[in-house]
């Protein structure tokens, strides 16, 4: 099973900026779609930024114009970075890769998490 480590998460201000990072174990970036996910409190996980197989992307609407998720497929890593933070964006993030959908139920993998904090 592909493992996926995710790093990168911590405590900011509102309006700062932070970057995560997810490795993945072997080379799936040309086979798996790569996404981020995140889930706050009492709330369901869900999709915020992902990546296609073919480099196409997709963001969620409250993120459109801050985030951007790319990949760097030489060193099998896929980032997310975070910018104009807001309280809001506060969550546990999770990596995860995907053979057909980026949906909570046909993800194939996830990472640990990373926590974001964002103060205001």
């Amino acid at each position: 099973q592909v493992q996926l480590v995710e790093s990168g998460g911590g405590l900011v201000q509102a309006g700062g900026s932070l970057r995560l990072s997810c490795a993945a174990s072997t080379s799936i970036l040309s086979i798996y779609h790569m996404g981020w996910f995140r889930q706050a409190p009492e709330k369901q996980r869900e999709l915020v930024a992902g990546i296609f197989r073919g480099g196409n992307t997709y963001y969620t609407d409250s993120v459109k114009g801050r985030f951007t998720i790319s990949r760097e497929n030489a060193k099998n890593t896929v980032y997310l970075e975070m910018n104009s933070l807001k309280p809001e964006d506060t969550a546990v993030y999770y990596c995860a890769a995907s053979k057909l959908l980026l949906s909570r139920s046909t993800v194939d993998s996830w990472g640990q998490g990373t926590q974001v904090t964002v103060s205001s």
